[in-house]
């Protein structure tokens, strides 16, 4: 019986969808819409208790964190190289690098927030997307530095699902921080895209709902 992925496209059920077609799983995926009132149906609420997604039906039970989703996969599947073993100095790094990709997501959301989905211009606030944007610049500093050393992924011993996890918080980051001064990143990025399983993903979820724009630049302030 294959996985069910409740998805919205373009959200952070990407990295489930991904990873499952990385390690050759089977996934139907039940597709959901922002702002179409579906994330408040009864079925999906009892899946998912914050009413987001993605929530993932998998081996008779269901899962609702990305984060722990994609470990939860890593470690009750076999024949992969996606997980560094327990033993390792390698699956610390591992494990810093799956739960950093939430630090620079939660400033992405943030702006997502300001600048997608607060319906009225006086809602928003441009001292407030300055702040995020500088903190969100910060946080993929880290990544920069990370690939430094000539490693083409994060981990030194190659592709892992800390990729899967890092690889869709970058394009979306992309949208608001410019990657001229990202140059190892932008390379990165750019190796992961190529990946079979992340375009089998993409064409299994469809085109993404929140981005009307490449790049949103910040609104001027007033005096």
């Amino acid at each position: 019986m294959s996985a069910v992925l409740h998805s919205i496209a373009g959200s952070r059920s990407f990295r489930v969808n991904w990873l499952l077609h990385e390690l050759g799983e089977a996934v139907e995926i039940v597709p959901y819409q922002i702002m179409d009132g579906s994330l408040q149906a009864p079925t999906f609420k009892a899946m998912s208790p914050a009413r987001r997604v993605p929530a993932l039906e998998i081996d008779g039970r269901v899962l609702y964190e990305s984060g722990a989703i994609v470990q939860y996969l890593c470690e009750t599947r076999e024949g992969h190289k996606l997980m560094p073993d327990i033993a390792t100095d390698a699956r610390a790094e591992w494990l810093q690098w799956l739960h950093y990709a939430e630090t620079i997501a939660a400033g992405i959301q943030n702006l997502n927030m300001q600048h997608l989905f607060l319906p009225k211009g006086w809602m928003k606030s441009p001292t407030v997307m300055g702040i995020e944007t500088k903190r969100l610049a910060i946080a993929l500093k880290a990544v920069e530095t990370a690939l430094s050393d000539g490693r083409e992924f994060l981990l030194a011993s190659g592709f892992s699902a800390a990729d899967v996890m890092m690889g869709f918080t970058l394009e979306s980051a992309s949208r608001y921080v410019r990657f001229d001064g990202y140059p190892l990143t932008t390379a990165y990025l750019r190796r992961i895209e190529t990946r079979p399983a992340y375009s089998a993903a993409q064409a299994a979820e469809g085109a993404q709902q929140f981005y009307t724009q490449d790049f949103y630049d910040l609104p001027e302030q007033g005096p």
